[in-house]
């Protein structure tokens, strides 16, 4: 088994450069001590582990941010992020935006040109992270950089200590709001041009709303889904062939299911396999565009592959972006092809689905 093992990190360690690999296996290390075997977990230890950085409202690299409570109730908070133009214009009021409210610092009025709100949901499998962690922190401002618009990253309740449906609770609650603020809205129409997104289990709630939103009438502009995370009851192809291979394995998998899904449930949960023996499906309804990026070395490709199916089987518009070679969190660091052409599809999705 030891030199299997071995064998599975040379294997990984030629596929993916080195940073990347650090990175994730950092995390892998880190997430085997915060999982209890009970199902429970250590939060405080958690929290203290992961690299956060604080919001800035004086820009920098042209993109300033700003934590606001989006529901008082439940502590649920967002961080904002917006292009701020040119540096000494970008200095003067990020200096002024340090005290004043957040009306003033997303500009007060609609934009006359039309701009794209990206409702973000971060990774973690339901349980780690927050939208201060310092590779999501970077991924919305590369986010803002691509789309000249407005990214709201969701710090959503996590598991196990905030079980299904909290998280997709908490995403419902950032889209109402985002609906309800004037200084979102944009273009002569003054309407509110939203696009959900997510990686890993932040693909997975950005699915969830979007249900909900066609659901209920709101217009979504598209949907971005990176290494969106599904499973279920009977193991895929692709799970059986990666288990362990690329820093994930199923017991992992099965660990943080069991943390979010109801206590009674299992992996054919609709939360879990949306379009599985007990989910539905989305014919008739109006739902959203949706861009698929898929890592053909995630051991859920499979599961990632079957979703964006299931969509274009209920007569929905998909994009897939299926990038064989990459491994999950390709999209974090800038140091492969697949990062740069990967951005350049969400750049492009965004403005073809803006109108």
């Amino acid at each position: 088994m030891a030199g299997s093992d071995e064998v599975n990190r040379n294997e990984c360690k030629t596929v993916v450069p080195l940073h990347t690999w650090v990175l994730i296996s950092n995390f892998k290390v880190s997430y085997h001590m915060l999982r209890r075997p009970d199902g429970t977990f250590e939060r405080d230890l958690a929290e203290y582990m992961d690299r956060r950085v604080p919001a800035n409202p004086r820009p920098v690299e042209g993109v300033s941010s700003f934590d606001h409570v989006i529901d008082h109730s439940v502590g649920l908070e967002a961080r904002i992020y917006r292009a701020v133009a040119g540096n000494a214009a970008a200095a003067a009021e990020g200096a002024a935006a340090l005290t004043l409210p957040i009306l003033e610092f997303l500009g007060g009025a609609p934009s006359p040109e039309p701009l794209p709100v990206i409702i973000f949901f971060h990774g973690g499998s339901f349980a780690h992270s927050a939208s201060s962690t310092t590779i999501y922190d970077n991924l919305c401002r590369q986010f803002v950089k691509l789309s000249k618009g407005v990214v709201v990253s969701v710090n959503y309740r996590r598991a196990p200590e905030h079980r299904y449906p909290c998280a997709y609770d908490d995403g419902w609650a950032a889209l109402k709001w985002a609906q309800a603020q004037p200084f979102l809205r944009s273009g002569s129409d003054a309407r509110l041009r939203v696009f959900l997104a997510g990686d890993s289990s932040g693909g997975n709630i950005a699915h969830h709303v979007a249900v909900r939103a066609a659901e209920e009438g709101i217009k979504i502009h598209g949907n971005i889904l990176l290494n969106a995370m599904f499973g279920g009851v009977e193991r895929t192809e692709s799970e059986r062939r990666l288990d362990g291979k690329y820093f994930v394995t199923l017991q992992d998998r099965d660990w943080y299911w069991k943390a979010y899904l109801p206590e009674d449930a299992d992996r054919d949960h609709p939360a879990c396999n949306p379009f599985g023996p007990n989910g539905r499906r989305l014919r008739g309804l109006p739902f959203a565009k949706s861009l698929i990026i898929v890592s053909g070395l995630d051991l859920t490709c499979d599961r990632q592959l079957g979703y964006a199916e299931g969509l274009r089987e209920d007569g929905h518009d998909v994009k897939l972006v299926h990038r064989e070679k990459a491994t999950i969190g390709f999209y974090l660091l800038s140091n492969t092809n697949h990062y740069h052409e990967v951005m350049e599809e969400i750049a492009e999705f965004v403005r073809a689905n803006l109108l």
